[in-house]
């Protein structure tokens, strides 16, 4: 049996970017339909495919190793 996989730096602010990413998605699609944009909020939703981004390099580095 293998040990569990240690969560590094990386990979926690992978999953922050990601969570605010996401809400910052659903934020967007709640706004428009009450009618209320909040064009800030295009900015925030790019947390959401950077956070991916950065937690699937940082499993695959620390596969490889």
């Amino acid at each position: 049996m293998t040990a569990p996989a240690r969560r590094t730096v990386v990979f926690n602010a992978a999953l922050a970017l990601f969570g605010i990413g996401l809400v910052a998605v659903v934020a967007i699609f709640v706004m428009s339909m009450a009618g209320v944009h909040a064009p800030w909020l295009w900015a925030v939703s790019m947390a959401f495919p950077i956070g991916l981004m950065l937690a699937v390099w940082d499993t695959v580095r620390n596969r490889r190793s």
